[in-house]
């Protein structure tokens, strides 16, 4: 009779939970006491289990009310300070802020957004999915998984200290997960297409144009009530124009901390929404004769030229812009891993299983900071409005960069790989290639659009070091 009718054995089941839960909560409620006194290896003093002379009786009607009051749905509606109503929070600018239970509920909507983004629409899945738990996490009422803890100093340690806290203290509040993750993009990396044609550098260059463009856009939001960014605050608002999350972070990490979640996630969603973004500026700013230039097949790189590249491109930074050697150094480690045929199995561990570690923990701890304190402002919405138009500069400078340089190059640039001087790599280089396709289907641009693309990951490291070394002191 079991095995024909499963639904009956799933009810049974379900009745024996039920009983058994409801058991325990009646032995709990009514009988504390009678089971103390069947336990003799519990010392009791007049009734009472020592230890718990402190701990108040619990009748039903409290029991029920506590238990209701630590629902989420409580927290959301009421509120999650003690006794309900809105906690307080101190702003970056020391600012009292008032989180109201409808503002936490808010956040988790947007952190599950951000995962169907991400796992439905494969916006940046390995980047938005844990982002979004991560903001789920840190929005729980109650949960207190980004509590910063208590400094106990006896054992010198940190106590009862969140699980996202302890991760976004361990890498991203510092510069390491940024530069890990720099580490393993270098490995990743192929420079042969830029170095087959150097002065497709230029296209990289030209689109941090837009990443400096930006830091006048904010002096000017300054204007708008309710609006206020300082230098720094603009540096690392205007980063995103490069499309580079681990710069991003870097930059932000070292400048506003307290930004770090607003320019980060703007930076990955506009990473991610690359193939929509850049191909209408991309028809807007070019002629359909211009979009049909082929350009040769690019020459094959020698060894002893990818060995020497990261070297020479790595003591250059040291010379020039110590404040960009960290992030160019760390490029060029994972290049050089790659190249070098000697370290392949660091260079593996640094493509896969290092990368993929380290941005899980840094996608986590980006999502942790995506609280209603420091989401839930005129200043970032602002900066994500001030992305876009970064990320809009920086795709169009490198287009007319392109269109500049062929008024003097024998040997024509398609304009479309100027788009791909952003850092989003491989992707702006995939967007230029599918224009390209769509204009003729037999002109492959994919390679030559690596070049500025690759470029646009050492210009984009180069301009956060320019920023850090004038702001940073």
């Amino acid at each position: 009779m079991l095995k024909k009718d499963p639904v009956f054995v799933t009810k049974i089941c379900m009745i024996i939970v039920i009983g058994a839960f409801l058991f325990s909560f009646a032995a709990y409620t009514f009988g504390p006491r009678a089971q103390a006194q069947t336990t003799p290896a519990v010392e009791q003093r007049d009734g009472i289990i020592q230890g718990s002379e402190n701990i108040p009786n619990v009748s039903i009607g409290s029991f029920i009310s506590n238990l209701l009051e630590s629902t989420g749905i409580y927290a959301f509606i009421y509120g999650s300070a003690e006794g309900g109503g809105p906690r307080v929070e101190i702003t970056p600018a020391d600012e009292i802020f008032p989180v109201f239970g409808w503002m936490d509920f808010l956040m988790i909507v947007v952190g599950f957004l951000l995962i169907y983004l991400g796992a439905i629409k494969k916006f940046e899945p390995l980047l938005l999915i844990p982002i979004g738990f991560g903001t789920v996490f840190a929005n729980i009422p109650f949960a207190n998984m980004i509590s910063p803890g208590e400094w106990n100093s006896t054992t010198m340690l940190f106590e009862h200290q969140g699980f996202l806290s302890v991760i976004y203290n361990a890498g991203i509040g510092n510069e390491f997960f940024p530069l890990i993750i720099f580490i393993g993009v270098g490995a990743m990396t192929d420079f042969g297409p830029l170095i087959a044609n150097p002065k497709t550098a230029l296209l990289g260059a030209a689109a941090q144009f837009g990443v400096f463009a930006t830091m006048f856009f904010a002096a000017l939001a300054n204007f708008l009530p309710g609006v206020s960014f300082n230098m720094l605050e603009a540096c690392a608002a205007s980063i995103i124009g490069g499309a580079d999350g681990p710069t991003t972070i870097y930059i932000a990490s070292k400048l506003a901390p307290h930004l770090l979640a607003t320019v980060a996630v703007a930076a990955y969603s506009y990473m991610a929404l690359v193939p929509v973004i850049q191909p209408p500026i991309m028809k807007l700013l070019t002629t359909k004769e211009e979009r049909l230039i082929k350009m040769k097949q690019l020459r094959e790189v020698s060894q002893k030229e990818k060995l020497t590249f990261p070297i020479v491109v790595f003591a250059l930074s040291i010379l020039l812009i110590p404040a960009a050697a960290p992030l160019v150094g760390a490029l060029m480690l994972g290049n050089f891993l790659r190249e070098c045929n000697v370290a392949d199995r660091l260079s593996d561990t640094a493509q896969n299983a290092l990368m993929n570690i380290v941005s899980l923990f840094l996608s986590l701890g980006v999502g942790s900071q995506m609280t209603p304190t420091k989401f839930l402002n005129s200043n970032s919405l602002i900066i994500v409005v001030m992305g876009l138009i970064a990320f809009a500069i920086a795709t169009a400078s490198g287009i007319i960069m392109a269109k500049i340089m062929n008024l003097f190059l024998k040997e024509k640039i398609n304009p479309l790989i100027g788009s791909a001087g952003v850092s989003a790599v491989p992707m702006a280089a995939r967007v230029s290639n599918k224009v390209g396709l769509d204009a003729d289907p037999g002109n492959f641009l994919l390679m030559h659009a690596m070049g500025p693309n690759v470029a646009g990951v050492i210009g984009t490291a180069i301009a956060a070091g320019v920023m850090i070394a004038v702001y940073g002191g």
